[in-house]
């Protein structure tokens, strides 16, 4: 029986906007009251990036849970989570940056180079910043949906690329890494049924189309 919540798109999107922002103005109180411990710096990059890779996985999370439970509205809002999960990792990269390198290129080509957790992080940022450009549906369009689906692909690569970095990060508890890429690896494998469906598919429909080719393109 499908799980169908009596919610319209609209309030869910609105459900969705205020929890993604709860974060933010979470550690903003904390900032203006003291509560962001004797590292304020460190304690703020740590919340942020916590939060990009849970937001990620949330992404990830929507679509198995639209073909479990058979309620499409969550589809609507896999855009506005991927965004947040941007703007997320943003504010971690921004805090790096500005508080923790002083905007020095020297230093921070130093650091890249040098610190694995670093680089691999950059590197994450780099593939989320195609999928941040081309959300929208002018760049689908443009795009067009063969290429666009090939392209958000990437949002694999980055979970994967976030859990190598905060698991290079950490020095010595790797119970929250380890259960990050527990979570990954249920949602990856959720999918595998489906698409090991899709490809059985797919094989019938290529060999039927070899098999219909005309005589000239057979011998070409």
């Amino acid at each position: 029986m499908a799980l169908t919540p009596n919610l319209t798109p609209r309030a869910l999107k609105t459900a969705v906007f205020i929890a993604a922002l709860m974060p933010l103005a979470w550690m903003i109180w904390d900032a203006f009251n003291g509560g962001l411990g004797a590292n304020p710096v460190e304690e703020l990059s740590r919340r942020t990036g916590h939060w990009a890779l849970r937001l990620l996985l949330v992404t990830l999370a929507v679509t198995p849970l639209r073909r479990f439970s058979g309620w499409n509205p969550l589809a609507r809002v896999r855009r506005m989570l991927g965004l947040f999960t941007f703007f997320y990792v943003c504010i971690h990269l921004t805090i790096y940056l500005v508080l923790d390198a002083s905007l020095d290129p020297a230093n921070i080509l130093d650091d890249v180079v040098k610190r694995r957790y670093l680089t691999v992080g950059f590197a994450t940022f780099l593939m989320l910043l195609p999928l941040a450009i081309t959300s929208t549906d002018a760049m689908q369009h443009r795009l067009g949906g063969r290429r666009w689906r090939r392209l958000h692909r990437l949002a694999y690569f980055s979970a994967g690329g976030g859990l190598l970095h905060f698991l290079w990060l950490i020095k010595a508890d790797y119970s929250r890494p380890l259960l990050y890429l527990t979570v990954a690896a249920v949602l990856l494998g959720l999918r595998l049924p489906w698409l090991a469906s899709r490809l059985a598919r797919i094989q019938p429909t290529r060999r039927l189309k070899e098999w219909r080719a005309p005589p000239l393109a057979r011998r070409a």
